[in-house]
């Protein structure tokens, strides 16, 4: 039988989800999850889960203040949520107002931006900006949390809300897992032989949109960029020749890892566009182990994870969570997760 969008819900108490990160980083809750077994821990004890050898991969894109409110020239207020910059003054965008903007129209946001609609491109928007784009956003527009965060970003969300790694600017949503790292925990992993790569994807807006279909064969993945440098594809073929574990520091990297991974295990070098949507059945083809926060009900990342960890071990991991106290979603808690390969 086809799964279907049924098969990744579950019932979430409200309060499991966490609306403001923990004081320290790395005083996170951590679930090791190895078939059925499950193990409690704390994020700060993963140099002892992990042997030396092995490689962290992490994903370094830096969350952009993608979000921009206004108003279109007939004084109606619209809200511009950026996608992707896709040239150095031009973006796409979801654009939330009570009437579609015309293209040739102009919009004015945050009291200082006079931006052209360009036209529509699919669901998106084609804006253009009166300078560089990135440098715009960033010094007008605001952190976007996600929308179940039942708050708007504070001044602590802007440190908190980027992992303390993070360098290339693009992404609408955080690579969530990296946030429980800090800078004494990488000091530690690094101390303890194991090693650290970076990949770049920057996550789109269509990470928080729903699956639709009740068929979840029929889904179809925004497609987002992705970047493997040259020393992160050495680092990941000299840990593959000596017995190392690859582990993937949160789905982002995962999903770039095999969208750049060849059948053999080879990391093809530089930039390209993903679509990659992995559900149960699919082949890891380079991955050895997930860290990975708690996941919203019927979504894609749910289904990611119940890939790489097998349905059933998902299931009674998440119940053994709710039941357990953790705390969900992305200023929440995280696991590390064992591949499992089910025949």
């Amino acid at each position: 039988m086809p799964l279907t969008l049924d098969d990744f819900d579950y019932p979430l108490p409200p309060e499991r989800i966490a609306q403001a990160p923990l004081p320290e980083r790395s005083a996170s809750r951590l679930m090791w999850l190895r078939g059925a077994r499950i193990e409690d821990r704390l994020f700060r004890d993963l140099p002892e889960l992990l042997a030396p050898g092995d490689l962290l991969v992490m994903n370094d894109t830096r969350v952009l203040h993608a979000r921009l409110f206004g108003r279109k020239a007939t004084g109606g207020q619209v809200e511009v949520l950026v996608e992707r910059v896709v040239s150095e003054n031009e973006v796409l965008a979801q654009l939330r107002a009570s009437k579609p903007p015309q293209p040739g129209s102009q919009l004015t946001l945050e009291e200082a931006l006079e931006v052209e609609v360009l036209g529509r491109a699919g669901e998106f928007y084609r804006l253009r900006f009166p300078g560089e784009a990135i440098a715009l956003i960033e010094r007008h527009g605001r952190l976007p949390l996600p929308p179940y965060i039942e708050r708007e970003a504070a001044a602590p969300d802007e440190e908190r809300y980027q992992t303390v790694y993070a360098r290339a600017p693009g992404s609408v949503a955080a690579p969530t897992a990296g946030l429980h790292f800090d800078a004494p925990l990488l000091e530690r992993l690094r101390g303890s032989g194991i090693g650290i790569a970076h990949v770049t994807l920057h996550v789109g807006a269509g990470t928080f949109q729903p699956v639709r279909v009740q068929n979840i064969a029929e889904h179809k993945m925004h497609s987002e960029r992705y970047e493997v440098p040259q020393e992160t594809a050495e680092a990941i073929a000299a840990t593959k020749a000596r017995g190392g574990r690859i582990v993937a520091v949160g789905t982002t990297s995962l999903r770039t890892l095999e969208s750049a991974a060849s059948e053999d295990g080879a990391v093809k070098i530089g930039a390209g566009e993903t679509a990659l949507f992995i559900t149960p059945g699919y082949r890891f083809k380079l991955v050895d182990r997930l860290i990975t926060n708690f996941h919203l009900p019927k979504s894609t990342l749910l289904m990611l994870v119940s890939a790489f960890g097998g349905m059933e071990p998902i299931r009674l991991a998440y119940r053994h969570a709710i039941d357990a106290g953790y705390r969900f979603f992305s200023y929440g808690d995280a696991m590390l997760i064992d591949r499992h390969d089910e025949i």
